[in-house]
């Protein structure tokens, strides 16, 4: 039976590893999102991994040492001894997720630790802890589900 485990790669490996593990024909994912960088000169909208130094392969427990043949390739992440499992669903609601786009967010009078009701989206309705505030950023800790997201807004003169 084929599961989604969680690779870790070498930092800024995750999208090199995954076609690297596509090309030898082993299932691999890499959430990516797209966001905007400002360098001193200009302002670029470039993609990034969602989780850094993570991505997702689907394999049978016999065929994951394979995996290891890719440079870059460093471990799976592990879950009280065994290899942490991810469910299809799980994959499925990322991947629709990051499917649908994104709208801003007002972030206004926020403190961390103040409760979050997300209004939007596919978290809609999930509740969040305020972690940081920045002019154009709300960091969100959601415990329900045990990650942390950043609803970004977007930079004027974009």
């Amino acid at each position: 039976m084929e599961n989604w485990y969680v690779l870790y790669t070498k930092p800024r490996n995750e999208k090199k590893v995954t076609a690297q593990l596509l090309a030898l024909g082993i299932k691999a994912y890499c959430p990516i999102i797209k966001t905007k960088h400002k360098w001193s000169d200009r302002l670029k909208k470039v993609e990034i991994p969602l989780i850094a130094s993570c991505i997702f392969i689907k394999s049978t427990e016999n065929n994951r040492r394979f995996v290891f043949q890719v440079p870059g390739a460093l471990r799976f992440l592990f879950w009280l001894g065994i290899p942490a499992i991810v469910k299809n669903a799980e994959i499925e609601i990322l991947k629709k997720w990051l499917q649908a786009e994104v709208s801003d967010a007002i972030v206004e009078n926020l403190k961390p630790g103040d409760s979050y009701n997300i209004q939007k989206g596919h978290f809609k309705g999930k509740e969040g802890v305020v972690n940081e505030v920045t002019k154009n950023r709300l960091q969100l800790l959601l415990v329900e589900l045990g990650m942390k997201i950043t609803i970004t807004r977007e930079l004027a003169n974009s």
